[in-house]
């Protein structure tokens, strides 16, 4: 196998999240760095795991690449970031031209309200600097550290610089809110992620959406100092872009001392 090596990827500081670069923007760069090879220019991604080993720091970010499966119809590319020499991600993408077969809309947007019937929140910036690429506004009375019953959290969410919603688009929105336990807290804590897979639908085959994206996460278990969450991201009509699944690590809350050199370092 011919490893690929890729011109850097250059860090995009606002996309800052607690203590590296926030993941789904990573995962995003590395499904741009290494499409083009291996998906052969018009074989749409169907699924992207990634893997963070160390928190991706604002320095550039070079992926290398292999194709170990590569058919008239799929590829597989397996893929390492590294910054100053160091594996900081890891994982794989497969690509696959579209086919005919059965439909089916087994994971349905829940009814809510249109994005301009939902007022906008600001997530504090020390938490959440990358929210500031991004206009949210919860769609459910579930709202981080509410204290709320349920570990989930509902919003439509765009970009301020209106990209188109693309695969590498999905893979940002897909983590883009809060870890769905922060809607049980009062008291933030870090909850990195260190394993993310999203799948993506045919949605995306015709081209990207635009607008609005309806973005809902919830975490289906914790324990241990682990969470499991879901994540599901719609268009603006409703059609479903992705389903995403993440294993998170759960930390103790940061005082507000280290908060700050969290984000000074």
């Amino acid at each position: 196998m011919t490893t690929t090596v890729y011109d850097a990827t250059q860090i995009d500081p606002r996309w800052w999240s607690w203590e590296g670069m926030h993941g789904g923007w990573v995962a995003g760069a590395a499904l741009t760095a290494v499409r083009d090879s291996y998906a052969g220019g018009d074989r749409p991604v169907r699924s992207l795991t990634t893997h963070y080993l160390a928190p991706v720091g604002t320095g550039p970010l070079r992926f290398s690449g292999t194709a170990p499966a590569t058919g008239r119809r799929t590829a597989t590319c397996l893929f390492t970031g590294h910054q100053d020499g160091e594996p900081v991600v890891l994982g794989s993408a497969l690509f696959g031209h579209g086919r005919g077969g059965p439909a089916h809309a087994g994971l349905t947007a829940p009814e809510v309200p249109e994005p301009v019937d939902c007022l906008p929140v600001e997530l504090p910036a020390d938490l959440a600097l990358f929210a500031r690429q991004l206009e949210i506004r919860p769609a459910t009375a579930d709202l981080p550290l509410a204290g709320g019953p349920r570990a989930v959290l509902v919003a439509w969410v765009r970009f301020r610089d209106d990209r188109p919603v693309d695969a590498a688009a999905v893979a940002t929105l897909a983590d883009v809110l809060p870890p769905a336990l922060y809607a049980r807290w009062h008291t933030p804590r870090p909850v990195p992620t260190a394993e993310m897979t999203v799948h993506f639908t045919d949605a995306l085959d015709d081209g990207p959406a635009h607008g609005w994206s309806l973005v809902r996460i919830r975490t289906d278990h914790a324990g241990g100092g682990w969470a499991v969450d879901d994540s599901a991201v719609w268009s603006a009509d409703r059609r479903l872009l992705a389903a995403a699944r993440q294993a998170r690590v759960v930390r103790e809350p940061l005082t507000p001392q280290t908060a700050a050199g969290t984000m000074n370092s």
